[in-house]
């Protein structure tokens, strides 16, 4: 049996399956560009898919060989096959979760009668496929809780079919939705149909369902005029007497436009925010709208505007800008609970329709306290908070009372007392200060000699704050430090801080997180022998960066459903959504900063680069898998003979989006941190 020591000391030249070259070279602005795996862009073709068989095979013959795997997968199943209880939603004293227990794959649909009445299961998703690839989730209750709209997903892709729940029968009604990619749904009051939003031939659309009716007649109520780069989302208020919209530009809502139509007097569909170049988020109470939004407000604010008189002249502000930014906001028990992060830790601020404050809700420790679950006309709402060591825990808010009691926590065995969580600053390249939270068993040596796993996003305004992280705790448990790095193109500090990591700017994000590991290195927490990175999607560019940037930073890297060739992107899935966000190589100028970036396009034949563990598969109908597969190809290709590894673990049922089985994520998990510890030579 080959032992790590020996599999580190043999230094073992990898020589991955060879992959056919070919010449396609694209002419963009005058600047050429090959492409030698532009075959592999093609899932289908037979070709791809025996290359993708023998690139598992390969994979496999060496993740499986490593020692201690056993006992990751035994402490990953420790701390994930618990009962996974998620924030209910409150339907007329009936409460609807999803919840996984300890010895389930998936997560099952349960309600229960009163906050503290015993759990009844209603959709459970294990007998609909063998290999429980098939998941379930809630889209809505109606008001009376008598009939729920779940969505049905396959694998991981990001469709989802939508079914009806008779509650009080125990059975699936006729009507179904096809398989599609759904934004919302919502019920009318009286249940007699309900609205709901998908991407449709490339654009948004709103429709009407009918109970009863056969969806390919469904009515289409909006969505003319706009494209591909939009989503548009509807909702009915709590009273029933208006329906929202809202459309979205881009996947960080750059901007967004709302309109409002009053269904009690079958009213048309009128804009409330139109061509104005700023983010707004409704919720309407009380026959009000309420709106967050960055409009003369880098850090957000909140607007009130009356339905009867909703000329922008009328526009009332209630909570002003502050020196926090402002993450979200719902509205329950008639007032309106504004989620702040002040250092990238959550707090929660209360306030009256008139603005006046009424309380707070802060974490006991640095952590993330999730998105507040209520109803305007509602005494009550939950909400969850978690750090990286410290499990979630559910509380239901007594609105009246000002008030909050536990109502669900996971039970996981794990010492919070064990751990040190920090938060430190550094400067990046161009003296912009940065903040990271570190995680580590207490006591450890700053020796330059921990193993540190780093991970980041940097983009599209979302903020990473401190969330329960199984992965990270092993990490720590097994000597290591695991670090989170807040970058420019995130939310964390506004919309200036998103702006600064994204278009043109987009390189800063990178600068943010390779200061980052230097800062690490330079305070002897590690070496860049024991420094691996990891992330996945948006935070997959930032590793393919990172690998072609700075190959000499990190020891390994594992990069998760990536972007890499920026130059194609937008050509493929739902990419368009994602153009305001980085720009398209179809514009000259963009075309300039984005060639200087893209990773595809900066490997070179013979450099040294990290280990890289390539992470993606067919499910995934977000990002599309053909970055991993071509990226893969290309690097095997450049370092050819290396005694790092360049592998590409490709599932062909997982992919982008949630539903995975428990077990497959466990499974995946341990390769990842297996890979990682043994390039580390931290694997024992």
């Amino acid at each position: 049996i080959m032992t790590l020591a020996s599999l580190l000391s043999a230094q073992q030249k990898y020589d991955p399956p060879p992959t056919p070259r070919g010449n396609v070279v694209d002419d963009l602005h005058g600047v050429r560009i090959p492409d030698p795996y532009r075959w592999l862009e093609d899932q289908d073709n037979p070709e791809t898919r025996a290359w993708i068989e023998r690139e598992n095979a390969y994979t496999r013959s060496i993740l499986d060989r490593l020692p201690g795997r056993e006992r990751l997968a035994q402490r990953l199943g420790e701390l994930m096959k618990v009962d996974n209880i998620q924030v209910p939603t409150e339907r007329n004293g009936r409460y609807f979760f999803e919840e996984r227990r300890a010895g389930e794959d998936l997560f099952v649909i349960h309600m229960r009668q009163g906050a503290q009445g015993p759990d009844e299961v209603l959709i459970d998703p294990h007998p609909l496929s063998p290999d429980h690839s098939v998941s379930v989730h809630i889209m809505d209750v109606s008001d009376d809780g008598s009939l729920l709209a779940y969505g049905l997903r396959r694998g991981g892709a990001d469709e989802v079919a939508i079914h009806l729940f008779d509650v009080n029968r125990r059975q699936d009604l006729p009507d179904v939705l096809p398989s599609g990619r759904y934004f919302q749904v919502s019920f009318k009051p009286d249940k007699s149909g309900f609205y709901y939003s998908l991407m449709e031939h490339d654009a948004p659309r709103i429709r009407h369902h009918a109970l009863g009716a056969d969806p390919a007649r469904d009515e289409e109520l909006f969505g003319r005029g706009y494209g591909a780069e939009h989503i548009a989302v509807a909702d009915v208020s709590p009273d029933g007497h208006y329906l929202l919209i809202q459309v979205i530009y881009g996947s960080s809502a750059d901007r967004t436009d709302v309109f409002v139509q009053d269904l009690q007097r079958k009213g048309a569909i009128l804009p409330i925010v139109k061509d104005i170049n700023a983010r707004f988020i409704g919720a309407i109470g009380g026959g009000q709208l309420f709106l967050h939004t960055n409009w003369r407000a880098e850090k957000g604010r909140v607007l009130a505007v009356d339905l009867k008189s909703p000329q922008p002249e009328h526009w009332r502000e209630i909570v002003p800008e502050s020196g926090d930014a402002i993450e979200g906001m719902a509205l329950a028990g008639q007032k309106i609970f504004v989620q702040y992060l002040h250092d990238v830790s959550s707090r929660i601020r209360i306030f009256s329709p008139e603005g006046k404050p009424q309380g707070e809700i802060a974490p006991p420790v640095l952590g993330s306290i999730g998105e507040v679950s209520g109803r305007w006309d509602r005494n009550e709402c939950f909400y969850q908070f978690s750090s990286f060591a410290v499990p979630p825990t559910i509380y239901r808010y007594q609105v009246g009372e000002g008030r909050g009691a536990e109502w669900a926590r996971l039970r996981v065995p794990v010492r919070s007392s064990d751990f040190e969580q920090k938060q430190v600053w550094y400067t990046s390249r161009d003296k912009t200060r940065i903040p990271m939270f570190l995680l580590h068993r207490k006591g450890v040596k700053l020796d330059g000699a921990n193993p540190v796993l780093m991970t980041a996003y940097g983009g599209f305004n979302v903020s990473l704050t401190p969330q329960f992280s199984p992965s990270a705790v092993l990490w720590a448990e097994r000597g290591g430090v695991f670090a989170l790095s807040n970058l420019r193109g995130g939310g964390e500090f506004g919309e200036a801080w998103h702006r600064a990591g994204m278009r043109a700017d987009k390189q800063n994000v990178f600068d943010d997180f390779f200061a980052a590991a230097e800062w690490l290195v330079s305070n002897r927490y590690t070496s860049a022998d024991k420094l691996a990175a990891t992330g996945r999607s948006n935070g997959g560019l930032l590793m393919g960066a990172s690998i072609v940037q700075r190959p000499s930073l990190f020891r390994a890297i594992v990069c998760g459903y990536p972007l890499l060739d920026m130059l194609r992107y937008e050509k493929f899935l739902v990419a368009r959504y994602w153009v305001p966000e980085y720009g398209t190589a179809e514009d000259p100028a963009q075309f300039r900063y984005l060639y200087a970036y893209s990773p595809y396009q900066h490997v070179e034949k013979g450099k040294r680069y990290p280990a890289v563990l390539f992470v993606s598969g067919d499910g995934d109908t977000r990002v599309a898998p053909l970055h991993a597969r071509k990226m893969a190809a290309l690097m095997q290709w450049a370092t050819a003979g290396s005694d790092r590894p360049v592998l590409l673990h490709y599932d062909t049922k997982s992919g982008h989006s949630e539903g995975r089985p428990l077990n497959k994520q466990i499974a995946d998990m341990t390769d990842e941190i297996s890979f990682l510890l043994w390039q580390l030579g931290a694997g024992h």
